[in-house]
């Protein structure tokens, strides 16, 4: 599933672009990390799959779903992501473009949590979003909307008429919930 990101998220992509191309010849990156990527993937993951996100720096858990189960969002515009601790349930998103992040996978943290190699220096292990999308956390069924691997399969006709029925999502501002920035109410912890 792709989603359509922000016109000033775009531009950062887009500004990061150029300045790789402008400054090639001294073989340095320009690449966003940090929590700049980090807000920028809970927020797209909020709007996109109606979550609720918690305070900034929550232990463990960006947000929680409609149902009441915590929800971790990672976001990468390179080839894995770390993971600090399991979770209910995982979020990973790749930047594809400057204009468009895909959603990787979407399902249970500690499947994840499991197949992601021995803990680095720093508490955190690492996987590959290659791993993370054979995991496959819904089965092997033609309703799984967020395995790109499900998606594939599928044939060209299929893909045509489920792109003319909106599949390739835009999100405008009057999609998702009415505010995925509400911090808890009940007073729970931060940090």
């Amino acid at each position: 599933m792709k989603l359509k990101l922000p016109e000033p998220v775009a531009a950062i992509y887009k500004a990061v672009e150029e300045l790789e191309l402008e400054f090639k010849k001294f073989g340095r990156k320009f690449t966003p990390d940090g929590h700049l990527v980090g807000s920028i993937g809970e927020v797209i993951a909020a709007k996109a799959l109606n979550l609720r996100l918690l305070s900034p720096s929550h232990p463990r858990h960006d947000a929680e779903d409609e149902n009441g189960k915590r929800v971790q969002i990672k976001m990468t515009a390179g080839k894995s992501v770390s993971l600090y601790d399991d979770c209910e349930r995982l979020v990973v998103l790749k930047v594809v473009n400057p204009e468009e992040a895909e959603i990787v996978y979407d399902g249970p943290g500690a499947p994840a949590w499991a197949a992601a190699g021995d803990k680095q220096k720093n508490g955190q292990k690492k996987i590959s979003l290659s791993k993370l999308k054979t995991l496959n956390p819904n089965g092997n069924t033609e309703k799984n909307r967020f395995n790109p691997l499900t998606l594939r399969r599928r044939s060209r006709l299929e893909m045509r008429g489920t792109r003319e029925a909106g599949a390739s999502q835009t999100l405008p501002e009057s999609q998702g919930p009415p505010s995925p920035f509400e911090t808890r109410a009940s007073g729970g912890s931060s940090g």
